[in-house]
């Protein structure tokens, strides 16, 4: 066998690479991948954008979501998902823009109130508007305005990637509410 005829074989998939074109079914229930999952602890976000309400006036929309993650520095790119039930839904996947805050240790029941509370979830809110309109949450430790650049549809939830044109840091300082295990909390310094 020449040179050649060893780098074409090598670029051919082996039988098992072909017979992998597909995942297998899941060998667990919902309750266990659930219970695998919340071992990976999450900072938490509350995410906000707008929607026309009555009259012209703006009526603001937020979630809280533990998905987000950076994905690219150039350009500044991040992303984050929401389930295709939920009631904010179209107004994000429709929506050009939205502000993720990542919040605090001391923002626990804004975390609640933007999971749970029907209704009015900025009433009594402290919050400021970016530079297009949008609620950036106070006390937050750092918030990202964000084109709704691309969507991807994967199982019930869209993954959302958002390319940054403003960020701000709040407090550079402060701790970050944390998910893990199905409980809150904050994070403790371990080693130098």
């Amino acid at each position: 066998m020449d040179a050649r005829d060893s780098e074409s074989s090598a670029r051919k998939p082996s039988a098992h690479q072909r017979q992998q074109r597909s995942a297998a079914p899941p060998d667990f229930d919902a309750a266990h991948f659930r219970r695998a999952l919340s071992q990976f602890a999450t900072g938490v976000t509350v995410v906000t954008t707008r929607a026309e309400g009555g009259h012209g006036k703006p009526a603001f929309v937020g979630v809280t979501a533990s998905s987000f993650n950076s994905v690219s520095l150039d350009p500044p790119l991040v992303l984050w998902s929401l389930g295709t039930q939920a009631n904010s839904f179209p107004l994000f996947h429709a929506g050009s823009h939205y502000v993720i805050n990542i919040l605090s240790a001391d923002q626990l029941e804004l975390c609640k109130r933007f999971a749970t509370l029907k209704g009015d979830r900025f009433a009594n809110v402290d919050y400021t508007l970016s530079p297009t309109g949008l609620p950036i949450l106070a006390q937050s430790l750092a918030w990202f305005e964000c084109h709704n650049r691309s969507r991807y549809d994967e199982g019930d939830h869209v993954i959302f990637v958002g390319e940054v044109e403003r960020c701000g840091v709040v407090d550079p300082d402060g701790a970050p509410l944390v998910f893990h295990r199905g409980a809150f909390s904050s994070l403790t310094a371990i080693g130098g």
